[in-house]
């Protein structure tokens, strides 16, 4: 084991639910350990639906039920020799010693693990596992409810642990999901001024409204997007901004 390897932790985070966190996370998981040569694991620590636990468990159900799946999965495995990254429950406030302790353990450390936390920073441990993390990616949309919580979830994490320098935490950054290609406007120029305003880095990716998002392993559905066990079809990767989003990612992160 490479003890002197130090895992990046990274958080898709916001204090609104329903805005693709938990999808972000596992797109982006799959992609930089099945594509891009790095191990990844995940703390899924969204209790108690813990839904990334629940989309390997389908996943797995699926792939021994299908053989085209099983023989993709079988395919897969032959070419990259790594497993299935790890998925570890756990709750906001142990979400840290949780990735910690599968650090101290593992026999191949990851080079980046990533938090699916609760969708409100009122949940008991979630500012505290926050601070333990080196970056957070928010997104946000267009909603006015959704963003008026998305930037004061922003503004108070920024405050209170990026600039904090006893906190790990080296930086929060916002990106647009959910973009409806009709409006990527005036409406957005006004909401990315306010952005600017209250000094929050936004990222240039953003990601388009699209139902590909959605999309898990079916059968008799031979192209998968979101997925633990396979990264994004290549197919459906083709528009939908997920590649120029992790790379702007791995940018922030210094990923090397």
């Amino acid at each position: 084991m490479d003890n002197k390897k130090t895992p990046l932790y990274v958080a898709f985070s916001t204090q609104k639910g329903g805005v693709g966190k938990t999808t972000f996370t596992v797109l982006a998981a799959s992609y930089l350990h099945y594509l891009k040569g790095y191990d990844v694991a995940v703390v899924d620590c969204d209790y108690p639906q813990h839904s990334i636990a629940a989309l390997r468990k389908r996943d797995a159900e699926q792939v021994n039920s299908d053989e085209y799946y099983k023989l993709m999965a079988f395919d897969q495995f032959k070419r990259l020799e790594k497993r299935a990254y790890p998925v570890l429950c756990s709750s906001p406030e142990n979400a840290i010693a949780t990735a910690d302790e599968y650090v101290a353990t593992a026999t191949t450390v990851p080079d980046i693990i990533f938090f699916d936390l609760p969708g409100t920073v009122n949940s008991q441990g979630v500012i505290n596992s926050l601070s333990g993390v080196d970056y957070i990616f928010t997104p946000i949309a267009a909603d006015r409810v959704v963003l008026e919580s998305s930037l004061s979830f922003a503004v108070a994490i920024n405050k209170l642990l990026v600039k904090n320098e006893a906190c790990r935490l080296k930086g929060l950054y916002l990106f647009w999901n959910m973009v409806d290609g009709r409006e990527k406007t005036d409406l957005y120029g006004v909401y990315d001024t306010t952005i600017r305003e209250l000094e929050l880095p936004l990222m240039k990716t953003f990601i388009p409204d699209t139902k590909r998002y959605k999309k898990e392993l079916i059968a008799d559905q031979r192209v998968v997007f979101r997925s633990t066990l396979f990264p994004a079809d290549r197919r459906l990767v083709r528009g939908s901004n997920l590649e120029e989003l992790i790379t702007e990612i791995a940018y922030h992160i210094k990923l090397k």
